[in-house]
C-alpha cells in the first residue's frame, strides 16, 4: 500500500473551482473546518455545495466568497436559528439556492456509492418541494413497473470531493470514525475523490489489531491530513466538545457586518498584523 499522508497544501489541490463539495458530520458535529479555513485561504471561488444537514461549514465559504451554488435540506445553526452568509446570500440573489430535503439528498448519495442513475423514494409526493426538484432535474415522478405505485426517482450525486473529518486514520488511508456516522461512509462512496482530516495519525499495526473497528478502508481513501482539533469550533466525539462561545462570536460577526475581521481574525489570521 501506498501512503496517501499529505499536506493541506496539497489536500486542497484536489479541489477544483468551481468544483461540487460534500461534507462529514452534521450541524455542529465533526464538520472538516480547518480543511474548510484552508480553502479559503488558497482563495477557491465557485465551488457548488451539497449537503443533508450543514451549518457553520457552509456558512463560512459563503461568507468568504468561494461558493456560486448551494443544495440544502437544512441550513441552519441549530438553537441559534438560520445560518447568516446564507440567507443573506441567498436574498439578495448573489448565490444560487436549491431548496431540497434530507431524503432525497441521501438518496442522491446513495445512488452514486451504487453506482445506480438514480434511487427511487416514497417521499414529497403531494408538495411543491418536488415540482421544484424538477425544475433543477434533480427528481422525477415515476411508476413503479411491478406494482404501478407512484414514486420519486432521486437523480444520482456524485461529489468531486468529499472532506470528512475523523478521529483516527494510519498512514495509507484507513479510517477510523467513532460516535455517530451520519452518512460519512456513503458520501466517501459516492465521490470521486476523498479527503480525510483526522485527529490523531495510528499505525498499520494498530489498523490490524481491530479491522472491525475501520470505518473507511485506504481504497477509497485519496488523502490524509493529520490536524488535531481539525473540527474546531465544531465537536469531535471523545476528542472534544463544540465551543457555542466562539459560535455566537460568529453570529456576531456576521449579523454586525463586521464578518472580514472574523475572517481576518480566525480564518487568515492577522489580528497581530
Amino acid at each position: 500500500m501506498k501512503s496517501v499522508l499529505t499536506s493541506f497544501e496539497e489536500a486542497t489541490e484536489l479541489v477544483d473551482d468551481g468544483a461540487l463539495l460534500t461534507f462529514g458530520g452534521a450541524t455542529f458535529q465533526r464538520a472538516p473546518m480547518e480543511f474548510i479555513r484552508e480553502l479559503v485561504r488558497q482563495g477557491k471561488k465557485n465551488l457548488t455545495l451539497i449537503d443533508r444537514e450543514p451549518a457553520m461549514d457552509f456558512d463560512l465559504l459563503i461568507g468568504a466568497g468561494c461558493v456560486a451554488k448551494v443544495r440544502t435540506g437544512m441550513l441552519a445553526f441549530e438553537v441559534f436559528g438560520m445560518a447568516p452568509n446564507f440567507r443573506r446570500k441567498s436574498e439578495k440573489g448573489e448565490i444560487i439556492t436549491k431548496e431540497g430535503a434530507c431524503q432525497p439528498i441521501i438518496a442522491g448519495f446513495r445512488a452514486a456509492a451504487m453506482g445506480l442513475p438514480s434511487l427511487p423514494v416514497k417521499g414529497m409526493l403531494g408538495s411543491d418541494l418536488l415540482t421544484i426538484s424538477e425544475v433543477i432535474g434533480s427528481q422525477k415522478q415515476i411508476e413503479d413497473p411491478f406494482t404501478g405505485e407512484k414514486m420519486i426517482a432521486v437523480k444520482a450525486i456524485e461529489p468531486d470531493v468529499a472532506v470528512i473529518h475523523a478521529q483516527k486514520a494510519d498512514a495509507f488511508g484507513n479510517v477510523r470514525i467513532e460516535g455517530p456516522l451520519y452518512e460519512d461512509v456513503i458520501k466517501a462512496k459516492a465521490a470521486k475523490k476523498v479527503v480525510v482530516t483526522v485527529e490523531e495519525l495510528i499505525s498499520a499495526g494498530e489498523i490490524r489489531k481491530t479491522p472491525e473497528a475501520t470505518t473507511l478502508p485506504h481504497f477509497i481513501v485519496d488523502a490524509v491530513v493529520e490536524v488535531p482539533k481539525g473540527a474546531y469550533p465544531c465537536s469531535c466525539f471523545n476528542y472534544y466538545d463544540t465551543d457555542y462561545d466562539h459560535i455566537q462570536e460568529y453570529l456576531q460577526a456576521a449579523a454586525k457586518d463586521t464578518f472580514e475581521q472574523y475572517l481576518d481574525k480566525c480564518v487568515y489570521r492577522r489580528e497581530s498584523e
